[in-house]
C-alpha cells in the first residue's frame, strides 16, 4: 500500500489541446477549428500564386481581400479543409483499418510542402501542352498518396473528393463566378482534379494527426481509470 502512494501520478499527454479537455464534442470542435484555418491560409497562399500567374481570373468587383482573392474563397475551402480533415480519421476507424504509415508531425509538413510545390507547378511550369502538364501533376499527386498515405481509403476518399470538386468548380465557372485561362477540360483546366486529389490527401493525414491526441486522452484517462 505504501508503494501505491508513493508513486507519481503520470501526467497527461494531451498534445496541442488543453488537459481538461477530454470529451469527444470538444475535442472535434478543436479539430475543426484548426482544419478551418489551415484551409483558408493554405486557400490565401495557393490562390494567390494562381492569380499572380493568370491561371484563374475573378470579375474586379468581387476582388476585396489584401489577398487579391474573392472574399468566399478562403472560407469554402476553409469548409472543406475541415470536413475533409475530420471525415479521413472517421473513415478509418469505420472500416477498421487505422492509419499507421509515417504517422509523425514531419511526416504531415513534408506532405504539405509536396503539396504546394505541385500547385506551384501548376501556375508556374511551362509545358508544351496541358496534356503533359496533367500528367506529370496526376503522377507527383499519387507519388504523394503513395510517399505520405498508401490507404485504401484514403485513395478513395481522394478520388471521391477530386470529383466533388472538379463539378462544383465547372458549375461555377459555368455561372460566371470566376474562369481559368485555356481551359481543356470543359470549363477548367484538365489538371484541376490532380491539385483537388493531392489537397484531399494532405488534409486527411493533417486530419489524421490532429486526431491521434484525442485518441491518447482517451487511452490514458481508461488507463487511470
Amino acid at each position: 500500500m505504501a508503494e501505491n502512494d508513493a508513486t507519481p501520478a503520470l501526467p497527461k499527454k494531451c498534445g496541442p489541446y488543453i488537459s481538461s479537455v477530454t470529451s469527444h464534442g470538444m475535442n472535434l470542435v478543436i479539430r475543426g477549428v484548426v482544419l478551418f484555418f489551415i484551409g483558408v491560409f493554405l486557400a490565401l497562399v495557393l490562390n494567390l500564386l494562381q492569380i499572380q500567374r493568370n491561371v484563374t481570373l475573378f470579375p474586379p468587383d468581387v476582388i476585396t481581400s489584401i489577398f487579391s482573392s474573392a472574399w468566399w474563397v478562403p472560407p469554402c475551402c476553409g469548409t472543406a479543409s475541415a470536413v475533409i480533415g475530420l471525415l479521413y480519421p472517421c473513415m478509418d476507424r469505420h472500416l477498421g483499418e487505422p492509419h499507421k504509415f509515417k504517422r509523425e508531425w514531419s511526416s504531415v509538413m513534408r506532405c504539405v510542402a509536396v503539396f504546394v510545390g505541385i500547385n506551384h507547378a501548376s501556375a508556374k511550369v511551362d509545358f508544351a501542352n496541358n496534356i503533359q502538364l496533367s500528367l506529370t501533376l496526376a503522377a507527383l499527386s499519387i507519388g504523394l498518396w503513395w510517399t505520405f498515405d498508401r490507404s485504401r481509403s484514403g485513395f478513395g476518399l481522394g478520388v471521391g473528393i477530386a470529383f466533388l470538386a472538379t463539378l462544383v468548380s465547372q458549375l461555377l465557372v459555368y455561372n460566371g463566378v470566376y474562369q481559368y485561362t485555356s481551359p481543356d477540360f470543359l470549363y477548367v483546366r484538365s489538371w484541376l482534379p490532380c491539385i483537388f486529389f493531392a489537397g484531399g490527401i494532405t488534409m486527411g493525414n493533417i486530419g489524421r494527426q490532429l486526431a491521434m491526441y484525442e485518441c491518447k486522452v482517451i487511452a490514458e484517462k481508461s488507463h487511470e481509470d
